[in-house]
């Protein structure tokens, strides 16, 4: 039996990575399925073409900016009735808050939506925690096994740990870091992307995701010429990946060669027949001369 999926799934479920995705899941599945030795058919899975890498990053402008009003926005209600029948009323509600909070530590640590979602101040089963006393972030789930998405701990930032005591200590978070209404979320895509068009950011260079907080980490640590071996520690990244896809920010980044290039040869000419101390060094002329 020869099975064939093709992409045409993809305009089905969506995008064409969100489709890559699922039909890995699915092609995994079935090889197990096959491994167990319970169907000896050849199901053949096509996947979609990979798409090219996002790397869309925010500046320290567009990030404070994408913050402050994830951290000041205020519910609005339309008015149904009365004179003031189809107005929009901000109440007191600040309902982005808790995105506030994920922004804040994504900036800082670099760390995958997931793993931030389910940061902890305590030490829960399936959730990363945060020892508040020590300042680590232990960001591989308690009782999950490591993937090749690598969740290595690290120790937080001062000024993001000092945050961290605040919300604990004044009750702001109980039991996530991030929480909506008193209860850990499994997702922030929602709320982000209010956060991003209420912030009106310019998507003209590409869209604003949780994920962009990521990629803006691991910019500013380039940016700020930290070494790779640190980076791609502190970010749980390889070092080929970060060199491949942010190390053209780094201030070191083909330097030497740049400035080998226009950089004058020394060269000298000798006249036959004379002692060559007798005759001083003549150096060729350089392109800005010619």
């Amino acid at each position: 039996m020869s099975t064939k999926l093709t992409q045409g799934y993809e305009k089905k479920r969506g995008s064409s990575g969100g489709a890559r995705r699922d039909l890995e899941d699915l092609r995994a599945a079935i090889n197990h399925h096959a491994s167990e030795n319970l169907h000896h058919g050849i199901v053949k899975v096509k996947l979609p073409e990979k798409g090219k890498a996002r790397d869309r990053w925010l500046n320290r402008s567009e990030a404070a900016k994408l913050l402050w009003t994830a951290w000041r926005h205020k519910e609005e209600q339309t008015t149904h009735r009365g004179k003031n029948k189809g107005i929009k009323i901000k109440t007191g509600k600040y309902t982005l808050r808790h995105i506030a909070r994920f922004i804040l530590i994504g900036l800082y640590t670099g760390t995958r939506a997931s793993a931030i979602a389910a940061a902890s101040p305590r030490k829960r089963q399936g959730h990363a925690y945060v020892d508040l006393d020590s300042g680590l972030y232990h960001r591989l789930a308690i009782g999950r096994r490591a993937t090749n998405k690598r969740q290595p701990t690290v120790p937080l930032p001062d000024r993001l740990l000092a945050h961290m005591r605040r919300w604990y200590d004044k009750k702001i978070i109980a039991n996530h870091f991030v929480e909506w209404q008193g209860k850990g979320v499994k997702s922030v895509k929602t709320g982000f992307a209010r956060a991003v068009e209420v912030a009106k950011l310019d998507l003209s260079d590409g869209n604003v995701t949780p994920h962009t907080l990521r990629h803006t980490a691991a910019t500013w640590l380039m940016q700020l010429g930290t070494d790779p071996w640190e980076a791609g520690g502190y970010l749980g990244m390889s070092v080929k990946v970060l060199i491949d896809t942010y190390g053209h920010h780094h201030p070191d980044y083909m330097k030497e060669a740049s400035g080998a290039i226009t950089r004058k040869r020394e060269t000298t000419k000798r006249v036959v027949g004379t002692p060559q101390t007798t005759k001083p060094a003549v150096r060729t002329r350089s392109i800005r001369a010619i």
